[in-house]
């Protein structure tokens, strides 16, 4: 089943819309401005810049009348990625520097603390080989957020995520 996400110019499902069931790299070119969304199906990724950039927030099934005062967010959303759904086995490797240098540890499953478990301070690079996940730079999953799809990620500071540092990991399953 494909995802659905609706993007509404005002706040409250109001004005101008805009539907979509796949990624969408300028919101603009469709409205003036988003400030409120309804996700019908699915997970999205949407991002407050356009093609892909800047900060990003997981959306799931839901209503988000306002979603700027509700998600903590600055600015209006400007793209946005549907996230396919996986079934079967996760796996990525993480590593503590870039080019996949440093330590490196091998999950299959959700880590609230990168920094209790494998004792790693920073995390730098990535390899996912299944699945799709959600890092955030604060243990317990909270913080600004990064999508990762299957992969090489051999720099996160290239990747516009200079001075970020990765502390925990989520799995993107259905119950996300």
């Amino acid at each position: 089943m494909m995802g659905k996400i609706i993007f509404y110019e005002d706040k409250n499902f109001q004005g101008r819309s805009y539907e979509t069931s796949s990624d969408c790299s300028e919101l603009t070119s469709y409205l003036s401005r988003c400030h409120s969304c309804r996700v019908e199906s699915g997970n999205f990724m949407v991002y407050d810049r356009p093609n892909f950039m800047g900060n990003q927030y997981f959306m799931r099934r839901g209503e988000y009348s306002d979603y700027m005062s509700m998600m903590g967010m600055r600015e209006c959303i400007r793209s946005c990625r549907m996230i396919p759904m996986h079934r079967g086995n996760y796996r990525m490797r993480i590593y503590e520097r870039e080019n996949f240098g440093g330590q490196m540890h091998e999950m299959m499953d959700d880590c609230d603390s990168i920094q209790e478990r494998y004792r790693m301070s920073d995390c730098q690079s990535c390899n996912v080989m299944d699945g799709h996940w959600l890092m955030y730079e604060q243990p317990h999953f909270r913080g600004r957020q990064m999508y990762m799809r299957p992969g090489e990620y051999r720099s996160f500071r290239d990747m516009g995520m200079s001075g970020m540092k990765f502390m925990s990991i989520r799995r993107i399953t259905d119950m996300c």
